[in-house]
């Protein structure tokens, strides 16, 4: 019994040593483990502290350099202001010194004014002496004697006003019209350019025809994406090392044609990567048609134009008219009205912008429904362009009466523009029916043996028979067939017409 009871006390005394000895182990592994994460959560303390000091420290420094730069714009500001006063006091004092001239020079005029006066008034009293010792020395009053004299000369008078009109009148008339020949052969040869002709489609060339495979994508997929993204229509068939993309605006057809090309290029060729780089090059071309409209304001110097007018000349860039590119023809047009303006006096300046501004209604998106003319003139209107320079616009197809001396040299620069061989492109089944009809026109008259159009059709040589009809009957059938030209036709510029006839006598010597 009693050797149980100390098997019993040992095992006891053995497992609470066992429990002790555990113990300790425990809280001496614990308290290592406590230390261990204290010391690390030490550790990232001072690092998340020392991170907020870097970014307290970065953004302090950025909000200085902001300070600074806002505080030189503050100083280049009050300096230009400055300026500007200073100017406008100089300008005020250089206009108090010509208002002080313009008084002394009214003051000059008033003295010579009344000292004539006063000398019309001896003068007329020493007339009126003559008047009366001449009537009496005749015996007939000066009224009697205007009449006689009158009587006497009105016939020969009205013979040499008769011929002194129109000796003038054709005089006139010839001066008139070789100045204005002068004049425009002169402006026209000072400017050249050249011409562009635009289709309603794009051609993209690729290098070689794998390319299509993966433009088109696995069931169309990609080109359809590719068509969503750009509004055009892009056609993969079976011609070589092409890809056709058609659509009636220039502009998405542009982009559509960038972005191809970056997409080919790159290789990655997937919807998303598409919508990504239809995007990318949409804004790149805004700023391009924002930088060609600030460029040709600069060549041009146009300047002060508002921001959407500047965009809309831009936009010029990818528009034709008749095959004729309207941004080519609105410079042209410029160039033209400047040059005019310097032959004839007037003002360059507002010349070469009304020329630039003449057809800007052909681009706008607003005002739809008007002509292009009125549609311009109403965009000037609306971004603060000054009132001649509307009418300008708005008058050069005559959609409203011409009010300032630029309106009619825009009309003018506007038809030299485009009816010029070769600046615009016809098609070429309307261009040969017009030739034809022109010669048709001209055999229906009688006396006419052959007839040829030249020139594009802006020259109609006739030939008539020697026996039909007489030197003096060419004059009038060169003058019918142009009247009847002129009310049946339709033709850019004009038409020249000449008659020919010639006798020829043929002999044989045998």
């Amino acid at each position: 019994m009693s050797t149980i009871v100390l098997s019993i006390i040992i095992g006891i005394a053995a497992f609470a040593l066992g429990a002790g000895i555990c113990y300790l182990i425990f809280r001496f592994t614990a308290i290592g483990l406590l230390k261990k994460a204290e010391e690390e959560a030490e550790i990232i303390k001072k690092n998340k502290i020392v991170e907020a000091k870097e970014k307290f420290i970065a953004l302090k420094l950025e909000h200085d350099n902001q300070m600074r730069a806002d505080e030189q714009k503050k100083q280049q500001r009050e300096q230009q202001l400055r300026d500007r006063e200073q100017q406008l006091n100089s300008r005020q004092g250089d206009l108090q010194r010509q208002q002080n001239d313009l008084n002394s020079r009214a003051q000059q005029v008033d003295n010579q004014q009344k000292a004539l006066e006063f000398k019309a008034q001896e003068i007329d009293k020493m007339h009126k002496q003559a008047q009366h010792q001449l009537e009496q020395l005749s015996g007939i009053s000066a009224e009697e004697a205007k009449k006689q004299l009158v009587e006497a000369m009105r016939d020969e008078a009205k013979t040499d006003a008769m011929a002194f009109i129109n000796e003038t009148m054709d005089e006139a008339r010839l001066t008139a019209n070789k100045e204005a020949k002068k004049l425009i052969i002169q402006t026209i040869q000072r400017i050249a350019s050249e011409t562009t002709v635009e289709n309603a489609v794009s051609i993209f060339h690729i290098d070689n025809d794998e390319v299509k495979g993966r433009v088109i994508g696995r069931e169309g997929r990609n080109i359809r994406a590719l068509e969503a993204a750009t509004g055009v229509e892009i056609v993969v068939d079976d011609t070589p090392e092409a890809i056709t993309i058609s659509g009636y605006d220039p502009i998405r057809r542009e982009i559509a044609r960038l972005s191809l090309h970056q997409l080919v290029q790159d290789g990655r060729i997937h919807p998303a990567r598409i919508e990504e780089v239809v995007a990318k090059v949409t804004k790149q071309v805004e700023e391009e048609i924002i930088e060609t409209g600030k460029r040709t304001t600069i060549d041009l110097g146009v300047h002060g134009l508002h921001p959407e007018l500047i965009r809309l000349v831009g936009k010029m860039k990818y528009r034709s008219s008749y095959g004729q590119n309207l941004l080519q023809h609105s410079r042209e047009t410029a160039n033209l009205c400047g040059a005019m303006a310097a032959e004839l006096g007037l003002n360059t300046k507002k010349a070469r912008r009304a020329g630039l501004l003449h057809d800007i209604g052909k681009v706008a998106e607003e005002y739809a429904d008007l002509p292009h003319a009125e549609a311009g003139m109403k965009l000037c209107e609306q971004y603060g362009e000054k009132p001649d320079i509307c009418n300008a616009v708005g008058a050069h197809h005559d959609e409203c009466e011409m009010e300032t001396l630029i309106a009619p040299i825009v009309q003018a620069c506007d038809a030299i523009s485009g009816a010029r061989p070769g600046a615009r492109r016809e098609i070429v089944e309307t261009y040969v029916k017009r030739l034809n009809d022109l010669e048709n026109m001209a055999m229906s008259f009688p006396g006419v043996v052959k007839t040829y159009a030249l020139q594009a059709g802006r020259e109609l040589r006739v030939i008539v028979g020697a026996d039909k009809i007489s030197d003096k009957d060419t004059e009038l059938l060169s003058f019918d067939l142009a009247k009847k030209i002129q009310d049946e036709m339709t033709y850019p510029g004009q038409v020249k017409v000449t008659v020919i006839r010639e006798t020829r006598a043929v002999n044989y010597a045998k």
